[in-house]
């Protein structure tokens, strides 16, 4: 017989059964019943470790965007302009494959008609502009592109268009590449 879990590993086991719950039906629509009888807890219990749904939300899509933001940071230490941009878009191609965080992000800016989840999203998308303007030096209409190729893929991801096989989806799955940007700047863009 398996011993109890500390609170830390259940903690972790419903944050994990939590983030597939809310990025398949958003703040709304899911369930914490649903969530804990997976866990093989009570609602009571989630809501004594999270206080509320609404809160277990907003840390769920909260680590989501910090670990694009982080990912992109680490992947740009020690470079700058172009070539920082180039292994930031890299690092944020590869987590693509994260679905379920990809949803989380998406079900957080679904949700920002709630003023709270609203300011949370975007101190979120703030780190993450931050992130790519700070670790490249790029004017912010470099950075603006760059995030709106960004979102392009989340949407392609979203939709899986790695599962369809049509012209328009292989225009959203290219892997964008810095020179894309070298002419985007506050001189060219007036």
């Amino acid at each position: 017989m398996a011993g109890r879990m500390s609170g830390t590993e259940r903690r972790a086991q419903v944050l994990t059964i939590a983030a597939k719950e809310f990025a398949e039906h958003g703040l709304h629509g899911a369930s914490t019943e649903a969530i804990a009888r997976e866990a093989g807890i009570t609602q009571a219990y989630i809501f004594r470790m999270f206080g509320t749904k609404k809160a277990l939300f907003l840390e769920l899509v909260e680590s989501a965007f910090a670990a694009v933001s982080e990912g992109m940071r680490e992947a740009g230490d020690g470079k700058s302009g172009l070539e920082a941009l180039s292994a930031m878009g890299g690092r944020y191609f590869d987590q693509l494959a994260d679905r379920t965080g990809l949803l989380l992000q998406l079900q957080g800016f679904a949700a920002c008609g709630d003023p709270e989840v609203r300011d949370a999203v975007r101190a979120c998308f703030a780190r993450m502009w931050d992130t790519t303007e700070d670790g490249t030096g790029l004017e912010p209409v470099s950075v603006k592109a760059f995030l709106a190729f960004g979102m392009l893929l989340n949407a392609g991801a979203a939709m899986d268009v790695e599962q369809v096989d049509a012209g328009w989806a292989d225009g959203v799955r290219t892997r964008i590449q810095a020179g894309l940007f070298a002419h985007i700047t506050s001189e060219t863009n007036r």
